[in-house]
């Protein structure tokens, strides 16, 4: 395999990881016909709500997204930054709103992932070095895929998927 198709090969998997699908749920399929009515529902023992866990998808994702491509970075503070308030309710539209953004978000990633100009492995600008983007990639792909999996867990648990969901 020469070095263009390895730097391809790298790239289709990385994207991948990235949409979810395969091995783990994607964030399209946990969202998708989610009762409005349960948006702000949390389960027993569990202290944030369905958009809770939306919203810290978006914020840290975004957060990412920002670290890895800007040069005026600056890191939210931690756990404000990136969870709403526990007292925090969405409405209908800030649900769709977070879900939609997340989306956008992903798509804006995976188009980086697929600029074949971008050297997966340098470092990113915010990192002095020490991650690359291919790193901060795979972070973004493992927790979305943990929190994707609490969303369909917490649905199955709520009994809220739609009737007929095959899986």
């Amino acid at each position: 395999m020469s070095q263009a198709e390895r730097d391809t090969e790298i790239r289709r998997q990385l994207v991948s990881a990235l949409e979810g699908g395969q091995t783990h749920m994607s964030f399209a399929e946990a969202t998708k016909g989610f009762p409005t009515a349960a948006i702000n529902s949390r389960l027993s023992r569990v202290p944030y709500s369905f958009w809770h866990l939306v919203e810290h998808l978006r914020l840290t994702q975004r957060d990412m997204l920002d670290y890895m491509t800007s040069t005026a970075y600056a890191e939210p503070p931690f756990p404000e930054g990136y969870w709403p308030a526990r007292s925090a309710r969405a409405t209908p539209a800030q649900w769709r709103r977070s879900v939609a953004q997340f989306q956008e978000d992903l798509k804006t990633l995976i188009a980086l992932v697929g600029d074949t100009t971008r050297d997966l492995f340098a470092p990113v600008p915010n990192s002095a070095g020490q991650h690359t983007f291919y790193r901060c990639c795979l972070i973004i792909a493992d927790h979305n895929a943990y929190h994707i999996g609490e969303l369909g867990i917490g649905r199955q648990s709520a009994g809220i998927w739609p009737k007929g969901r095959k899986g």
